[in-house]
């Protein structure tokens, strides 16, 4: 276990990325979604994150009912604020927000301090917990005045007064997460697809900033949405169709990989948690085979020649630790 930052939660150097449990872009049973937690329990993961985007609190709803058959003390849970939910007439579904479920709430950005307590308690009814471990700011790209003066602050109040165990950010993008690392008193941020074999990005600030304050790293979206984990035409780049140039650079990773008698897919899990300031690497599963795909490319050791390979062929930077 690794702790955050400093505070006194600790998580799982591999975790449970939760977004598929709201459904994302094809539609998850009960069950099914059940099976995936169980799984991930079985395989040690004891850090599961969610949050209400995740299929209008579908996610939150399905993760909680999973959890409850296991000992509140012996995992962690991350939640978000920042979109609210609000009722809405429940006609169409939630597809142009990427999730296969009917349209009963609607999201409202909000990252006032009444937005964050209103959505932190939301939340925890969903899940059925009486408190989370940690809470991010969740996407407040165009929401950074906000967020700093009044979501922030609330969270720490939150911290304060023991309703949660460490605060943070959780985002698409590492300039604002460096900014909430030098400027504020977070324990933690999320930083999702610019840590990855294709977008070290987060390397050029965050990651020495987030180092040099004790603050810890979550890395989360490490097959940058489906390119590193099965790099074909079809396959998908933060969410889009994948440019040319970047499906090529990842096939020839893949071809090092099978050179050096290891999958990409090992190579991005463990190019993920490879940085010191990194505390945890978050995999999103939606069935238990995708769990146990990902606990053993997770386990899998991957060749110190490989990374060579990546150096000497400028398919990774030379500096990168891995």
């Amino acid at each position: 276990m690794n702790q955050l930052g400093r505070s006194t939660v600790e998580v799982t150097p591999l975790g449970f990325g939760a977004a598929a449990l709201g459904n994302l872009y094809t539609p998850v049973s009960d069950e099914q979604a059940h099976a995936a937690v169980r799984a991930a329990w079985r395989r040690g993961i004891r850090y599961f994150d969610t949050a209400p985007h995740y299929g209008l609190g579908t996610s939150e709803r399905r993760l909680g009912a999973a959890l409850r058959e296991y000992d509140r003390a012996h995992y962690t849970v991350s939640t978000k604020v920042g979109r609210r939910l609000d009722p809405a007439d429940g006609t169409g579904d939630d597809l142009a927000d990427g999730f296969a479920v009917p349209a009963t709430r609607r999201r409202v950005w909000d990252f006032t301090a009444d937005g964050v307590r209103r959505t932190l308690e939301a939340s925890l009814t969903r899940l059925g917990l009486d408190h989370v471990d940690v809470v991010y700011l969740h996407d407040p790209d165009d929401h950074a005045e906000q967020a700093f003066r009044e979501g922030y602050p609330a969270l720490e109040r939150l911290r304060s007064e023991g309703v949660v165990g460490a605060i943070g950010a959780g985002m698409n993008q590492a300039g604002m997460l460096a900014r909430f690392v030098r400027d504020t008193d977070v324990d933690v941020v999320l930083c999702a697809g610019r840590y990855t074999l294709l977008d070290q990005s987060a390397a050029t600030e965050l990651l020495p900033e987030a180092l040099r304050r004790g603050v810890s790293v979550v890395v989360g979206g490490v097959f940058n949405s489906g390119l590193l984990a099965d790099p074909t035409p079809r396959a998908t780049y933060d969410y889009g169709r994948a440019p040319e140039e970047l499906l090529d650079r990842a096939l020839r990773l893949q071809a090092a990989a099978e050179r050096h008698r290891c999958t990409l897919r090992a190579a991005a899990l463990a190019f993920g948690g490879g940085h010191p300031a990194v505390a945890s690497v978050l995999a999103g599963a939606r069935s238990a085979a995708e769990v146990h795909d990902c606990a053993d490319q997770f386990a899998t050791p991957v060749p110190d020649a490989f990374w060579h390979e990546l150096r000497d062929t400028g398919l990774l930077p030379p500096a990168e630790p891995s």
